[in-house]
């Protein structure tokens, strides 16, 4: 490989863990919102709770996003070097956006976003998977339905089994309780979201011949992808915090404990088969299911509108940006 190609490839590398690491810095709402919400860990201790867990889910659960991510959404003989930069650079720009004005939103659907955009202008439509990318979307809608869904579910068997118990011996169990999910939702998230980056990075290696034969996920891109990504939830997105954690819905810790641990379960059965889901929307789900159980008007729906539309707006924004960043890299002659 001459040096040109090399450096090329160091550079969308670390572009990557820097998307890795915004990826934590905006998802860090969704690891530590209601724990932190609920006063059960300060803020300082939450986010250093959860990093740890993210960094250690991908040595756990394996790398299954990972795999679908790097073969799953573009034709692999079509993927280029700069295609993937583009892409990178069209998902990097709305995550930090968003993390910027507050609204959580959903890092997977911005990276395939910007895959999909740069993927066009490259290559035209035949260049993408489309039922890799339908099977993708399917569940990202569903996420949080499946959330909401889990959520009223385990409030409601928790409602049951606690009925007799006096309110403040509940709020002290479930303390307790949050440290648990908290910790198993950072697991899941880990598990999900880092691994998009480790399947960006390796498929550019693939392409670029230092794989082999064969692609697969080397053991120092799922280190550092992990580190970055527990970095970043290590540095936060405090205002995402503040519209997942306060804005959205009032929790106490037993009404955290149910959202997180319908967060965990959805966002772990999802990756282990493989299937790259969005954190933000499972969690988002979650909490406005847990929030609904007590009465509807507990959930501020007017910032739920808002998150909605930042979703919607997403993988439009995230193409759009993508496929500017590969026309003028184009014009320079990069490509």
């Amino acid at each position: 490989m001459d040096p040109g190609h090399l450096s090329l490839v160091v550079v969308i590398v670390l572009f990557a863990l820097l998307f890795d690491f915004l990826n934590g810095m905006n998802d860090a709402a969704n690891a530590i919102a209601t724990v932190v919400s609920t006063r059960v860990l300060p803020p300082q201790l939450a986010v250093g709770w959860a990093s740890f867990f993210n960094f250690l889910a991908v040595f756990i659960f394996g790398v299954h996003v990972a795999t679908t991510i790097g073969k799953g959404i573009v034709d692999p003989a079509q993927v280029s070097e700069p295609m993937v930069l583009a892409a990178l650079i069209g998902a990097t720009v709305w995550t930090y956006l968003c993390t910027e004005f507050g609204l959580p939103i959903s890092v997977s659907h911005a990276l395939i976003g910007g895959l999909v955009g740069a993927a066009l202008v490259k290559a035209g439509p035949q260049s993408l998977i489309v039922e890799g990318i339908a099977w993708v979307t399917l569940f990202i809608v569903l996420s949080p339905v499946i959330g909401a869904f889990l959520g009223v579910f385990l409030m409601w068997a928790v409602f049951w089994l606690f009925r007799k118990w006096p309110v403040s011996r509940v709020d002290n169990v479930f303390r307790v309780g949050q440290l648990l999910s908290s910790a198993t939702f950072s697991l899941g998230h880990g598990t999900n979201d880092a691994q998009k980056t480790m399947g960006i990075i390796s498929l550019v290696l693939f392409k670029a011949g230092l794989l082999g034969e064969s692609f697969y996920v080397p053991v120092w891109v799922i280190v550092s992808a992990g580190a970055a990504i527990g970095l970043g939830t290590l540095v936060g997105g405090w205002r995402v915090v503040r519209t997942m954690g306060m804005r959205l819905t009032k929790l106490k810790p037993v009404g955290g404990f149910c959202a997180e641990t319908a967060g965990a379960a959805a966002l772990i059965g999802t990756a282990m088969a493989g299937i790259p889901v969005s954190t933000t929307h499972t969690i988002a789900g979650a909490i406005v299911g847990v929030g609904s159980t007590v009465r509807l008007s507990a959930v501020r729906w007017g910032v739920a509108g808002q998150i909605v539309w930042a979703w919607v707006l997403t993988i439009p924004a995230s193409a759009l940006v993508g496929a500017g960043a590969w026309e003028i890299m184009e014009l320079l002659g990069l490509v």
